[in-house]
């Protein structure tokens, strides 16, 4: 391939992948998406491509479209809840997220909520809301006609429901509330817990049915702290570190056993009070975010 069409699609890696990631969830299978388009890009007519942005993303959504037909039975199989899989946000991997919109874009929060949604309806929705395609280009995108495409946002939406950015612009009065949290919890302070707790706060938590988690989600402010200070006596001593970091736009704790990745958790707060926590602890989806650590 010559220099300049490798050069052209480089210029686009991180969109792409950005835009593979929202629609599947999994970062490893954003990379393999993100080959594929790079391999049917060196196959291509280039001289008749009149728009190489256009033209990879429309490879790209219809890559992810089989494989979410395709993912929808293994999820539904699924040992316990299936969660997203996590991933940094500081390193540029998902293009610049310089605002509450784009990072709630890729909140755990949010693309778990996108499972309820068609393959077609989530395409829709994370070319809309996530990188500001207009309806006329998202149906040339999708092959769909302008009003279907309308149709199919309003329904994504109804769905999904109505969100306000749920991050706190400050980094740093988000790193505080998570080292209070992590403190409360590790120490079985209960009364603390119970104040940086939404009252109808849930905790979901993934471990692939391998890791002794919790197979089903834990409603209420009474109930997850019990379930946090008795998760922690549980622990291993001395070989567990922990790290802050940003994981996917929110401030997130990595937990580390005998220096290997072994899970992260991301709590989500509103107004100072944790309202979702994501607990991820499942090998198989912790291997993109180790080499992301490691490249740091």
């Amino acid at each position: 391939m010559e220099t300049s069409a490798v050069e052209e699609f480089e210029r686009h890696r991180s969109r792409l992948f950005g835009l593979a990631y929202r629609m599947l969830g999994s970062a490893h299978e954003a990379e393999d998406v993100v080959h594929d388009a790079f391999l049917k890009w060196n196959g291509a007519k280039r001289d008749a491509v009149a728009s190489p942005p256009a033209w990879l993303t429309k490879v790209v959504t219809n890559l992810c479209l089989n494989r979410l037909t395709s993912a929808r039975v293994q999820r539904e199989q699924y040992v316990g809840p299936w969660l997203p899989e996590p991933i940094l946000t500081t390193d540029g991997a998902l293009g610049p997220l310089e605002t509450a919109e784009l990072r709630d874009s890729v909140s755990l929060a949010l693309l778990f909520l996108l499972e309820r949604l068609t393959p077609t309806e989530r395409a829709v929705f994370v070319l809309r809301e996530a990188f500001s395609y207009s309806h006329r280009e998202i149906a040339e995108i999708l092959d769909l006609s302008e009003a279907n495409c309308r149709q199919l946002h309003r329904r994504a939406h109804q769905h999904v429901g109505t969100r306000e950015p749920r991050f706190e612009p400050d980094p740093r009065r988000r790193f505080e509330l998570v080292q209070r949290f992590l403190a409360a919890a590790r120490d079985g302070d209960m009364p603390g817990l119970e104040r940086l707790l939404a009252e109808d706060v849930t905790s979901w938590a993934d471990g692939g049915g391998h890791m002794g988690m919790a197979r089903r989600p834990i409603l209420g402010r009474d109930r997850v702290a019990r379930y946090l200070a008795g998760g922690f006596t549980k622990l291993p001593p001395g070989a567990l570190t922990l790290e802050l970091a940003e994981v996917n736009g929110a401030a997130a704790a990595v937990f580390r056993l005998d220096g290997v990745v072994a899970g992260v958790v991301v709590p989500e707060a509103v107004d100072d009070r944790v309202a979702t926590l994501s607990i991820m602890a499942n090998p198989a989806k912790l291997g993109f975010l180790a080499k992301q650590l490691s490249q740091n």
